[in-house]
């Protein structure tokens, strides 16, 4: 009973900590109200901005198939491939399913993050607030997390059903608390890191082209395109990893 108090306890006090990640703002914000709902702007522009370039690069990759690819062909064919790679060497069997899910995860947060080191966002003027990439904004981070999580346990109950949950006390039952807070960490961990990667990224270079407008930004910047696809790469690559785990235990 002890046991199940301490794990009952542990997740409420989760749940409040995601719930209040939310609140977590750097610097000023543009804010709609929807339905009821205070919701940040500048992320949902950003975001359709991301989404159409994703959507349009991709109608132009299906528009016109050739036998023989042409160069933008190879390049889309190229993507579809290292996302397919990634996939089966962190899923292993039945990868396929969830080369979408890991794809649309990939390159949503890899386009996102180099809007934000490429696109001048600042130069936009809005009535409150800043644009910025989508994932400088923590929210976004979270939400992309959940759905990782929500995506693993999807895996692991498709697999094997309510049986899924016996993980939880294996080897024993003392281990349930930690084993319900591993679960937790997960979404926390990812959200954070892309989180204050990005961040930190733009803020460098704010700082540095307020300080140093004409050479210093630029080789910065080029590194801030680099980390910012290795970040993507390792969010993909981990919510990859954990659907397989998932899966791993269930065969």
């Amino acid at each position: 009973m002890d046991v199940l108090l301490c794990s009952t306890n542990i997740l409420t006090n989760t749940l409040k900590g995601l719930y209040n990640i939310s609140d977590v703002e750097v610097g000023q914000h543009f804010y709609w109200q929807i339905v009821g709902f205070q919701v940040h702007a500048q992320v949902l522009i950003t975001s359709w901005v991301v989404i159409a370039i994703l959507l349009g690069s991709a109608i132009l990759a299906v528009r016109n198939p050739q036998t023989i690819p042409t160069a933008d062909q190879n390049f889309f064919e190229y993507i579809l491939e290292f996302i397919r790679d990634v996939s089966k060497t962190q899923i292993g069997e039945g990868y396929g399913t969830w080369v979408p899910f890991i794809g649309t995860m990939f390159l949503f947060i890899f386009v996102s993050n180099w809007s934000g080191a490429l696109l001048p966002w600042k130069i936009i003027q809005l009535p409150h607030g800043e644009l910025a990439a989508p994932t400088n904004d923590i929210n976004t981070t979270v939400a992309l997390a959940l759905l990782t999580s929500f995506a693993y346990f999807y895996a692991g109950l498709t697999k094997k059903g309510l049986g899924y949950f016996s993980k939880y006390i294996q080897p024993t039952l003392i281990l349930l608390p930690i084993n319900i807070l591993e679960d937790f960490t997960k979404p926390l961990s990812l959200s954070f890191r892309l989180f204050g990667n990005i961040l930190a990224d733009e803020l460098v270079v704010v700082v540095l082209v307020s300080l140093v407008p004409s050479v210093i930004p630029i080789p910065v910047m080029f590194l801030g395109l680099f980390t910012s696809g290795i970040q993507a790469l390792i969010f993909a690559t981990l919510a990859a990893a954990y659907i397989g785990e998932s899966l791993e235990g269930h065969h």
